[in-house]
């Protein structure tokens, strides 16, 4: 029997990583490369776009030296979302370091935008609020902080676009210029109404609508790889920002279906199908994805530090020695001694929205070790999980039966029982826990007719479900106490 695969890009926000898939949806090998994260200023956070595709194409090539590349049929991308590169269209050289959807730099514009009226039009029709996380102000600073920029991307000589939008040109040899819907609604430019660039908001932000891509659905083929890069041309055939990807993946594909993704960031999804439904409790309506000539949309919570918060306990605080370990840790001591750790290392995400909290630790006492702040910290996760559940269900008006649960730190035992405990709702973690890859790769596949959508279902295997057990009362007093700490965290650089 022939074999055929799918090399899935899951371009990350610390790390590159690809991914092969097998007809069977397996992961057959995988490859990872950390690259440099760049602090300038406070609450200022960089990458070199150069080393994100040097990184990604030699995680690729070490990955495809394991099979025979006549087998691979088409390429799927998955990426960090927000993160915009603006690029010299003919040398192929950035103007300026990639702005990470992390950096606050472009905070008081924000509040000038929102003084100056702007939310509820920005609301509307991109389904987003203002805020420095999405990359219009980070195109907006680099036009004009960058010399002589402004003139040139005037004369169509720049291009910008989110981290799929360069890996695909730089893939392309500079050939094709696109993105897909879901990374499209995530830049505070497109109209999620109309489908297009919003003419308004490119003038508030005197942004030239020619060194933006062209926005395309999720799944069809946009164009093939140059044929220097692995030696033939291959089809790349799927697009889509790395926590639609992850909503694919799980196979979120009818309306109600939510899933959370462990990652740097902790994100939560809900399919909403073809309604767009305007939250009232800080939440954004994105888009899910583009598939068939359809659209689907999605409400979307999301928490600044989850991950990033387990890599700080390792890094900053040398307090563990691996992720892993802060299972380990955690179960070594039966609660928190109500110490509360809030991670808002960058601000906070919904349903707060507050660009000036920072971090903190709240109720330590002589009597409180390294072993409760891990453990805090690990619980840190769910409580923010938990904020935005209780906004998704108002929103919505649904009640979630279970979650569906993906990312790195879904693999923490202890953390899924806690999350199921406090949320009061049953916890699925898949037996395939890369969904955002694997997502990409689905979408790669569909549009080359590799499998359809009934194969897709048929195949999904939950690993472990986790059922809440925690009492009523407990789990109250134990989110009162989290609400207080958040509290105190909030407002700090104001």
């Amino acid at each position: 029997m022939e074999k055929k695969y799918i090399l899935s890009l899951d371009q990350g926000t610390s790390s590159s990583r690809s991914l092969l898939f097998d007809t069977k949806f397996n992961v057959v090998g995988w490859e990872q490369e950390e690259f440099g994260q760049y602090y300038p200023k406070a609450g200022w956070v960089e990458h070199e776009p150069l080393e994100i595709w040097e990184s990604q194409i030699y995680t690729s090539k070490q990955l495809i030296e394991k099979i025979n590349v006549s087998d691979l049929v088409a390429i799927g991308v998955a990426n960090q979302r927000e993160t915009i590169v603006v690029w010299d269209k003919k040398t192929g050289i950035p103007v300026y370091r990639a702005i990470v959807w992390q950096d606050k730099r472009t905070a008081d514009l924000c509040k000038k935008l929102q003084d100056e009226g702007w939310s509820d039009y920005i609301r509307e029709n991109t389904g987003l609020i203002i805020d420095s996380y999405f990359s219009a102000t980070k195109i907006h600073w680099i036009l004009n902080v960058v010399p002589g920029i402004k003139e040139k991307a005037k004369k169509g000589e720049i291009l910008a676009g989110t981290i799929d939008t360069w890996l695909v040109w730089k893939l392309t040899g500079g050939k094709v210029h696109v993105t897909d819907y879901s990374n499209a609604s995530r830049t505070m430019l497109f109209n999620i109404k109309e489908l297009q660039w919003d003419k308004n908001l490119l003038e508030l932000f005197k942004i030239p609508e020619n060194i933006l891509p062209e926005v395309k659905s999720s799944s069809e083929i946009y164009g093939s790889t140059d044929k220097g890069i692995f030696g033939r041309e291959i089809p790349i055939a799927g697009i889509a920002g790395d926590q639609q990807a992850a909503l694919f993946g799980q196979l979120c594909i009818e309306k109600g279906m939510a899933k959370n993704t462990y990652g740097t960031g902790c994100f939560m999804l809900m399919n909403t199908g073809d309604k767009i439904i305007n939250s009232e409790s800080g939440l954004l309506t994105t888009i899910a994805w583009g598939l068939n000539g359809e659209i689907s949309y999605a409400l979307e919570g999301s928490v600044f530090i989850a991950g990033a918060a387990i890599k700080w306990l390792r890094d900053a605080l040398n307090l563990i020695e691996n992720a892993k370990q802060s299972e380990e840790i955690a179960l070594e001591v039966e609660n928190t001694e109500e110490v509360y750790v809030v991670p808002a290392f960058t601000g906070l995400g919904a349903p707060y929205w507050d660009m000036y909290a920072r971090g903190a630790i709240l109720g330590l006492t002589q009597g409180v070790t390294d072993k409760h702040i891990v453990r805090s910290t690990l619980e840190s996760l769910a409580y923010q999980t938990m904020d935005v559940l209780k906004a998704m269900e108002k929103d919505s008006e649904l009640k979630l039966k279970s979650l569906n649960v993906d990312g790195g730190a879904s693999a923490n035992n202890f953390l899924m029982q806690f999350q199921a405990d406090i949320l009061n709702t049953e916890v699925n973690r898949p037996k395939n826990i890369e969904t955002t890859a694997l997502g990409a790769a689905l979408f790669a596949g569909l549009a080359i007719d590799l499998w359809t959508i009934k194969d897709i279902v048929k195949n999904r295997e939950i690993d472990r479900a986790f059922e809440p057990f925690m009492k009523e009362e407990k789990r109250k007093k134990l989110y009162s106490g989290w609400l207080k700490a958040v509290e105190k965290a909030m407002n700090w650089q104001q």
